[in-house]
């Protein structure tokens, strides 16, 4: 092997170069961990949980049992719901406290084509309200809407009773400027596309000594947003969607064979696929700045070096995972309770906040509810708000299909073990006499369908 004495040279004076930086400013990896550096992206919407019912549980919804609105958070677990198509409508406002007409909303879908196979579709649109445009002298010159939308279609398979996976595209609009064009040349609206790539595993565990209590062992996977970089301007340097590594656990206990009745517990961790923002030694001032080169790398080397490129070293990669734990119970498959706890580190975000949930379900109809209480003094854009969805789930054929899956036998024996023929469908009589609510009887304008003289 061939030993390039210019190229160590190089690194070892990268290295020592790094070091002196670090030196001439008193600047240690610790000092850098404490600061904060928050990891940002273009469109950050598209990690605003939306599914209410995962509002109420601390955003947590990785691995936890499918509905209408599962595939927000890992489309894997369609494959899993017993339902045959359905919809569902969220509706979350925004910054409530301080405007009235900025809100989230999404419409998702959902059909099953066999029993291991489900398509699915969404449309999320995120109303940014009413800006109002001046020109140079403050006066009011025109009135926009800024706002941001994705649309995507996904997939699931099951593979087994336990496991399956899916995969999800996902066209991105932002026009956070409308009409900016006008006033600063080379503004537009950033357009990208994205993929979504899941997996879950679902695994029920019967009491083996013929008890009533049944346990359920969920665990799931999302690498989720990871596409083409977005730009609203001519610029070259484009910003990086949010990718974002989610890992899911759940326990679900069933305390009844009706499972009429469920508690489960629930863990979920993210991590964002995306650089860290890293900083440079100016010499003019003698301070560390921020540096915006990170922004030049490609997509994939991103994401593997997201897993190790924070300043701070290990301390704050470990800084930039978030965690939120939920808890739910239902009550005779009709109410179900549910809260949770979601925490951000004070470096990465800040964003600390308590939810609290409940659902009502109505025949095909379900209504989620969720509230959101803070916790940190780090305004969260849903402190103190409601957010709400309803879902719509629906066999095929509607309750015929339960008919038709019941075996009929319209033949019954005769004492004699000769056999009836099929009723006719004509009226029959009550008892008569002073027996009038007693046993009845066949029409006797019938024919007696013994054949022997007897009524």
């Amino acid at each position: 092997m061939q030993f390039n004495g210019k190229k160590y040279l190089l690194v070892v004076v990268s290295v020592l170069g790094s070091v002196c930086a670090f030196a001439q400013t008193g600047v240690t990896r610790a000092d850098l961990a404490n600061r904060v550096n928050t990891i940002t992206t273009a469109v950050p919407f598209l990690r605003i949980v939306g599914d209410t019912r995962s509002g109420g549980m601390g955003d947590v919804g990785i691995a936890i049992s499918p509905d209408a609105n599962g595939a927000q958070l890992n489309g894997a677990k369609m494959a899993f719901i017993d339902k045959d198509f359905g919809v569902g409508l969220s509706f979350t406002p925004w910054l409530k406290s301080l405007v009235g007409d900025i809100y989230l909303a999404n419409l998702t879908g959902f059909y099953r084509i066999k029993k291991v196979q489900t398509v699915h579709m969404s449309l999320r649109y995120f109303s940014l309200g009413q800006i109002q445009y001046t020109d140079e002298n403050g006066n009011n010159t025109i009135q926009v809407h800024p706002n941001e939308l994705f649309v995507d279609a996904g997939y699931s398979r099951r593979f087994g009773d336990i496991a399956a996976v899916g995969a999800t595209l996902r066209f991105i609009y932002s026009n956070i400027a409308p009409n900016a064009g006008t006033v600063i040349p080379g503004n537009k609206p950033g357009i990208a596309g994205a993929a979504d790539i899941t997996v879950m595993v679902d695994k029920h565990f019967e009491n083996k000594k013929g008890g009533n209590i049944s346990h359920e062992l969920l665990w799931g996977l999302a690498i989720t947003n990871l596409g083409s970089k977005m730009s609203y301007t001519s610029n070259v340097v484009k910003d990086f969607l949010p990718a974002n590594l989610g890992i899911g656990l759940g326990y679900k206990v069933h305390l009844d064979r009706e499972d009429k009745h469920t508690v489960g517990a629930y863990l979920d961790v993210n991590k964002l696929l995306v650089p860290t923002p890293q900083y440079y030694y100016d010499s003019v001032s003698g301070t560390n700045k921020p540096s915006t080169t990170y922004k030049n790398q490609g997509v994939i080397s991103g994401v593997v070096s997201s897993f190790y490129d924070a300043p701070g070293g290990a301390t704050e990669e470990l800084r930039s995972i978030s965690v939120g734990v939920g808890a739910e119970y239902f009550f005779k498959k009709m109410f179900g309770l549910r809260m949770g706890y979601f925490y951000e580190h004070p470096t990465k975000g800040n964003r600390k906040f308590l939810t609290v949930g409940a659902t009502v379900k109505y025949n095909v109809a379900t209504l989620h509810m969720s509230y959101l209480v803070p916790t940190s003094n780090q305004r969260n854009p849903l402190d103190n708000t409601f957010s709400f969805s309803l879902t719509f789930e629906f066999n095929k054929g509607g309750q015929k299909k339960v008919i038709d899956e019941t075996p009929a036998d319209n033949i019954a024996p005769t004492p004699s073990g000769t056999q009836l023929p099929a009723p006719s469908g004509k009226p029959i009589k009550k008892g008569g006499g002073n027996n009038p609510g007693g046993p009845q009887e066949p029409d006797k304008s019938e024919p007696n369908p013994l054949g022997n003289g007897q009524q």
